[in-house]
């Protein structure tokens, strides 16, 4: 098996994962935040899903497939159209206001088909390759692949985790 294939298979699991937890939940189960300053399921999943968008097009040198094939307005967020979600305040999280769970599943299935492109297209050498100077040590493109890795799971545990405390 070849890391290309590791890390397809991977991406693979984020996406079944994520349909998991936020398929059939309504607008209300999306944006309820079960106590004062917790992530809703509806930011935690538009945020995984931002975060692999904006980290795997700057990769690949694309454009994001939140503006690229209009989902940014198809959310109709008052949020600027470059926004991840990181570093957002609890005031900017109650601002995105996911409309439902159907056009949540509809931009995971674009990011993780453009981010399935990229990765059937990368070799190991690939891998090796710097992609960001801004650390120390500089950032891999592998380093910068199992990070957006490690943080989409890591969403897709808190928003499971909420789905469970919903009762749904």
């Amino acid at each position: 098996m070849r890391s290309r294939d590791v890390l397809t298979y991977a991406y693979e699991q984020i996406e079944e994962t994520f349909t998991r937890t936020v398929e059939g939940l309504e607008p209300d189960d999306l944006n309820r935040r079960v106590q004062p300053g917790a992530n809703p399921i509806g930011w935690l999943a538009w945020h995984l899903l931002r975060v692999q968008d904006d980290h795997v097009a700057d990769v690949a040198g694309t454009e994001q497939v939140w503006t690229a094939e209009g989902w940014a307005g198809r959310f109709g967020l008052p949020v600027d159209d470059a926004a991840i979600g990181y570093g957002m305040g609890d005031d900017e999280v109650d601002a995105v206001r996911v409309p439902s769970a159907d056009l949540l599943l509809g931009y995971s299935r674009a990011v993780h088909a453009r981010s399935a492109e990229f990765l059937r297209g990368l070799s190991d050498e690939d891998l090796d390759r710097v992609v960001d100077t801004r650390w120390d040590p500089p950032v891999t493109l592998g380093v910068r692949l199992v990070s957006v890795l490690s943080d989409d799971l890591q969403h897709l545990g808190q928003a499971a985790y909420v789905r469970g405390l919903l009762g749904r």
